[in-house]
């Protein structure tokens, strides 16, 4: 396999003056290529040309629903920090779908500067679906590029990297760019259905909202013993907080994403939990807590509930049930109780496929998606989840959005240690209600 840098942009200064005089025809000029792109695609002669960037489970995933979506998108390169994942998910694709994946060697990319080059490739549109760590880097190198994007949830897990990707998505409806979100369930038909009746009173006011999400643990990758630390907490990603966020991040953000589509994507005033790890032991769980519950608060009096919980042998039990002054409607069942008895009869689709539709439709019409507002919002309600189950403080959305914690690093490499290291027993330090601090 052959792996190639991208190039340093030039980096020469232009005046004012001289950027001025250019700008009106490079602006006529993009536009119409804009035009003539948009249209050929409307017209069925063009073809979208897709980057991947993760080729785990999720990312071949998004890459199938992407071509799920036409058959004029085809995936032209892909990246990932390891070789194994990268080979096999474009096996699988091309096995799947073979007249649209195009993946030379020259475009398949290993190492953490992978995500460059899938950019640079000439894509149209780039896949994020890696390590969530890596989300606002690559969201906000793929706009800076003038590439349309489907980004994984969650969208940052600290607060400096969401401020950044706020500013990318305004960055993106400037230059007309898509950013679509992994917030999958808005783009599900019943759900939606089941939402917009809520919004029009068929459950009276809101008064409550319970939001749970009680599975077992995410799968466990066993250490090899010739890994490095580092590559092992990058092959067991799901399991370290620094890069993916514990399940308030990762799982029940879907469900207070849901909870906050039914408020209308209003903050809430403030928010306390608790939460601890019980039942999951062990270095290969990292240092995540296996269940959290968090009450957020908002300015009407509202209270929505989060719970969730990653235990083996225990109940289990995902669903969003919202409660009104006539009734009830239990969102994921797309069923509504009390004064108003509806159900969704609609037609069936799957959620992963249609918002990769939209996204390309949107493409094709010239009017693209931008889901910046509620990503970035259930992407902060989430990590405020986290800020109180860890601190075991009660904390108000201000106060949170003034948080400095950062889990970048200055470099990547595999020559780079990873920020948290295990103890003498093998075992991470945890976060320990009461006494981790706020920062």
């Amino acid at each position: 396999m052959s792996s190639t840098r991208a190039k340093n942009p030039d980096t020469g200064r232009t005046s004012r003056r001289e950027f001025l005089s250019k700008s009106g025809t490079l602006l006529g000029a993009t536009a119409a290529g804009l035009a003539l792109e948009r249209s050929a695609h409307a017209a069925g002669d063009g073809s979208f040309k897709v980057g991947l960037i993760g080729c785990g489970g999720r990312g071949s995933g998004a890459a199938l629903n992407a071509m799920n979506a036409g058959k004029d998108i085809k995936v032209t390169a892909m990246a990932d920090v390891f070789e194994d994942k990268v080979l096999g998910s474009r096996a699988r694709l091309a096995k799947a779908k073979p007249d649209q994946v195009a993946v030379d060697d020259d475009r398949c990319f290993v190492g953490f500067d992978g995500y460059r080059n899938v950019i640079d490739s000439g894509v149209d549109v780039v896949i994020i679906a890696c390590a969530s760590h890596f989300h606002p880097a690559y969201l906000e190198a793929a706009i800076a590029a003038g590439k349309h994007v489907f980004c994984e949830k969650p969208h940052s897990l600290d607060v400096p990297g969401l401020k950044r990707v706020m500013k990318v998505c305004e960055e993106a409806e400037r230059k007309g760019l898509a950013v679509v979100s992994g917030l999958c369930w808005r783009y599900h038909p019943g759900m939606r259905a089941t939402v917009q009746r809520v919004l029009d009173g068929a459950i009276g006011e809101v008064t409550s909202i319970q939001e749970t999400y009680m599975v077992g643990p995410y799968r466990v990758i066993q250490r090899n013993p010739d890994w490095t630390e580092m590559q092992w907490q990058m092959r067991n990603w799901y399991h370290f907080n620094w890069l993916a966020g514990d399940q308030v991040l990762q799982q029940l953000i879907h469900s207070i994403d849901k909870g906050a589509w039914v408020l209308g994507d209003v903050p809430p005033v403030k928010a306390w939990g608790i939460g601890g790890r019980s039942n999951c032991f062990g270095p290969q769980f990292g240092d995540l807590f296996d269940h959290q519950a968090i009450v957020f608060e908002y300015a009407n009096g509202v209270r929505m509930f989060g719970l969730c919980r990653n235990h083996t042998g225990c109940y289990n039990e995902v669903s969003d049930t919202v409660f009104g002054t006539k009734g009830t409607a239990h969102l994921i069942k797309h069923r509504i109780e009390g004064e108003t008895k509806w159900r969704y009869d609609g037609p069936a689709a799957s959620m992963y496929d249609v918002e990769h539709q939209e996204l390309f439709d949107s493409i094709r019409a010239g009017k693209p998606i931008n889901n910046g507002l509620y990503m970035t919002r259930s992407t902060m309600l989430a990590l405020l989840g986290q800020f109180v189950c860890h601190t075991g403080q009660e904390i108000t959305w201000e106060k949170a959005m003034e948080s400095t914690l950062s889990v970048e690093l200055p470099r990547y490499g595999w020559d780079v240690e990873p920020p948290i290291k295990p103890d003498e027993t093998g075992n991470y330090e945890l976060a320990v209600p009461g006494v981790t601090e706020f920062s």
